[in-house]
């Protein structure tokens, strides 16, 4: 995604909170962007070095969390991992590494998709549940951790 379409998205949400779009929430949301799938606070804080503190890391994932720009997965026991909402982002899947942890973005095919959201529609359909969106995370062993 473009950053300054990245930006204009992310700061028109914010203003609806009345919650300003700083440099450090900029920078974590633009390090989100580019990362290859969902990034730990621990993560984010390695990739962004000293110019977001850590305390002030934790405080701009509760914010940007709260304005629906990023969503939380918890993978290993412990760990929330972030990543940009589906909304900035694009509808997408998850394999999920059970020995280290790490959360790698799975795009798919238009086929495959449609035959997901039709088990979704069984499942769902079954209990009266009405579905608003729906995730797959595999979980399994990453190619470092086999």
């Amino acid at each position: 995604m473009v950053k300054s379409t990245l930006d204009k998205q992310v700061s028109g949400r914010l203003g609806q909170d009345d919650v300003r779009y700083t440099a450090g929430r900029r920078e974590v949301v633009l390090a989100l962007s580019e990362a290859d799938g969902p990034r730990s606070a621990a993560e984010l804080s390695d990739d962004l070095g000293p110019s977001v503190p850590l305390s002030s890391l934790y405080r701009t994932l509760a914010v940007l969390e709260a304005a629906d720009i990023l969503t939380p997965h918890f993978s290993s026991p412990g760990v929330t991992r972030y990543e940009l909402a589906e909304w900035l982002n694009g509808h997408h899947h998850h394999l999920v590494c059970v020995v280290c942890g790490q959360v790698e973005d799975v795009e798919t095919t238009d086929e495959v998709e449609l035959r997901l959201q039709a088990i979704v529609s069984d499942i769902t359909g079954r209990s009266s549940f009405v579905e608003s969106n729906h995730a797959l995370e595999i979980e399994g062993k990453c190619r470092n951790c086999q």
